[in-house]
């Protein structure tokens, strides 16, 4: 019995990592479309499911917790099934805040052409993927794989944010939309930290080593 309601808790868990990858997805579709709706659909509709879900999650795991008073990998599962999903809540509060500053850019004439974000946003995305797919599978050398990437999407923030001020510095004019470009990356590479986040969980979970803080792991 506690098997299967910790697989349905998983499923959740599951849909709301689908949720909150293609509220990235939207926001950032409708900066480089300079499409309203999908930017719209996120804050107005996909925030309150995701919060909703976020609530439905943590109560299920408290009251199988209370109810079953689950042990060793049970109980591992449960914790981590809370922690991951807190932390696809907070990518979602991250997802809104680049659709809120997609919506500010819309209408305004584009600074650069938006190919490095795009392609930091899908690294991202890939990442989130790629460390619910680990934890799915308990596949720790995926998680590795995961928690290194995160130097990728740093070493985009730095790139996008250099190239950023030196156009505040040639144009002031162009120094708010370059400032919510920046908000962007910088919602990203949060993004990002909160992928790695579930990686390193899921290394713990499988081989008991301790990388927070992004300590070397073989």
């Amino acid at each position: 019995m506690l098997t299967q309601k910790i697989v349905e808790l998983r499923e959740k868990l599951f849909s709301q990592a689908g949720l909150v990858e293609e509220m990235v997805t939207k926001s950032i579709r409708a900066l480089t479309e300079k499409n309203e709706l999908p930017a719209k659909e996120v804050i107005e509709k996909d925030e309150a499911k995701v919060n909703n879900l976020e609530i439905e999650i943590e109560e299920d795991s408290i009251n199988l917790m209370a109810m079953y008073q689950p042990e060793a990998s049970n109980l591992r599962t449960i914790v981590m099934i809370i922690k991951i999903n807190n932390d696809l809540e907070r990518i979602g509060d991250h997802a809104v805040n680049i659709a809120e500053r997609s919506l500010n850019l819309i209408s305004k004439p584009q600074i650069k052409p938006l190919i490095d974000i795009s392609t930091m946003a899908e690294n991202t995305c890939k990442m989130l993927r790629e460390s619910l797919n680990a934890f799915a599978e308990n596949d720790s050398k995926l998680a590795v794989k995961v928690c290194k990437n995160d130097s990728v999407i740093d070493a985009f923030l730095e790139q996008i944010t250099r190239e950023l001020l030196t156009y505040m510095m040639g144009d002031p004019s162009a120094t708010d939309r370059a400032l919510s470009l920046i908000l962007i990356a910088r919602n990203l590479e949060r993004i990002a930290d909160l992928a790695t986040n579930i990686a390193e969980d899921t290394i713990f979970a499988a081989k008991g080593d301790v990388i927070k803080h992004h300590k070397r792991t073989k």
